[in-house]
């Protein structure tokens, strides 16, 4: 499996965000917006994971790298749940190593991107046990939550911003949202933000998502 990309910041770094790319991309796909944010985060280290390669059932079966096999589109996503299991402990490898590093895990952030971003809140909410500083959810979905299943008190406090494009014809905006009002229904500190884009990322979320993260992480900040 491919070592992470690492961008490391300047001084000793104090904080964490670990972001998963989508389907088909590779770790060096949100290296730009990774650069950008850092220049607002500077004590802020940025982990880039690289999806295995493995082939892709909807995608007629072609070599790609994904966090999982998507077996169906509809009437909802049908996964290859194992594969988003082993995913998960892949994010959990990586926020214990940044735990180990000296990372307070309070001040470390998944955020994950389509496929990536149902990997990093399958992690977070259904298989991480210990505190984190919040999840940014882009463009994705939740396949593996389900109104059975009920969250432990201690992820109610975990932030999470979910950002979609209203012309998504990926992954359509009503999965995102119910990924979103699951997570209200129970109880989490959820927010939820539109975009007038498809399945990409703009310059103004991005924005956003600069602000959102700085609130959380930034020394500086009076919220911190």
């Amino acid at each position: 499996m491919s070592e992470p990309l690492i961008l490391h910041p300047t001084p000793s770094a104090d904080a964490c965000v670990i972001w998963l790319h989508g389907l088909g991309a590779d770790r060096y796909d949100f290296l730009p917006v990774a650069e950008a944010l850092q220049e607002r985060l500077p004590s802020t280290r940025f982990v880039l994971p690289q999806a295995p390669t493995r082939a892709v059932t909807i995608n007629g079966g072609w070599a790609m790298p994904s966090w999982y096999d998507i077996l169906a589109m509809s009437p909802a996503r049908a996964i290859n749940q194992e594969q988003l299991e082993a995913s998960a402990q892949q994010v959990i490898a990586l926020i214990e190593a940044q735990r180990d590093s000296g990372i307070d895990p309070a001040r470390i952030v998944l955020a994950g991107f389509s496929q990536g971003g149902a990997v990093v809140l399958h992690a977070a909410f259904l298989r991480w046990q210990g505190p984190l500083g919040g999840v940014l959810a882009l463009s994705t979905y939740a396949p593996t939550f389900a109104d059975e299943i009920r969250l432990a008190d201690s992820k109610k406090q975990l932030p999470v911003f979910c950002l979609h494009g209203t012309f998504d014809d990926v992954v359509q905006p009503t999965l995102g949202r119910a990924a979103h009002d699951y997570l209200a229904t129970q109880g989490v500190d959820v927010a939820w933000r539109e975009y007038p884009m498809a399945h990409e990322v703009l310059p103004e979320e991005i924005r956003d998502i600069a602000e959102w993260l700085a609130q959380r992480l930034d020394s500086e900040s009076p919220s911190s």
